[in-house]
């Protein structure tokens, strides 16, 4: 059903194949980063590494071009490099790999193809954020506080839970600031989204002022 753009070119790549394949591995990162710009709004640096995605990953393989000793060297040469970020949300990881296989497509000529996933898969995301039901609920919540070393964490905050929430259950402790303070970290699930900065303040008097974050549950910890 597909073929590729770069058959029977036995003399080496052809100047026009290549744009071609650069040209579709373009256009596949615009659209990509479209659809999900639009969908979830993520930052522009995200935007622009899956709009140029497509295109490196196609240079790439177009270098290989077969080459067993260049496919070596290559994968060498990206084994040095190292990434140093905070872990995204799936959604982020998904995008990514999409961006990739869309290179890969065009970078082995199979621009039709390319067009095809892109499009199939950028309707797909489309059509999932449309969907009430795999919305996050805005009243679910990561509840994270901090509390000085020295105060007993039981039950020290089920009162103002069980008063502003429907339900909450403990989901960790740890120690922060060199093990100075605590953590402990709560789901939750409010009864009304405009009390939440009441209840907020409430666990402030308790835990001293210190650090109380709130995030959509939906969020990873790497985001709070």
């Amino acid at each position: 059903m597909f073929t590729s753009i770069f058959t029977g070119t036995a003399s080496g790549l052809q100047l026009l194949s290549v744009m071609t394949a650069f040209g579709i591995s373009l256009l596949c990162g615009l659209f990509i980063a479209l659809i999900y710009r639009h969908a979830y709004r993520p930052s522009a640096n995200l935007v622009m590494s899956i709009v140029v995605l497509p295109i490196i990953v196609a240079g790439v393989i177009l270098m290989v071009n077969g080459s067993l000793g260049i496919g070596v060297a290559i994968a060498g040469s990206f084994s040095l490099v190292r990434f140093r970020s905070l872990p995204g949300k799936a959604s982020d990881i998904a995008v990514v790999f999409l961006a990739m296989a869309a290179g890969l497509a065009c970078g082995t000529g199979y621009v039709t193809f390319a067009l095809v996933l892109t499009f199939t898969a950028g309707l797909c995301l489309w059509v999932v954020t449309r969907l009430s039901f795999l919305q996050d609920d805005a009243s679910e919540r990561i509840l994270k506080i901090t509390i000085p070393e020295d105060l007993d964490n039981t039950g020290l905050f089920n009162d103002i839970l069980n008063q502003y929430t429907v339900s909450w259950h403990q989901e960790g402790l740890k120690t922060v600031n060199l093990g100075a303070m605590y953590q402990i970290t709560y789901r939750i699930c409010l009864k009304n989204t405009n009390l939440e900065k009441e209840m907020l303040d409430q666990i402030r008097i308790r835990n001293g002022n210190l650090t109380v974050a709130s995030q959509s549950a939906g969020l990873s910890s790497a985001e709070l």
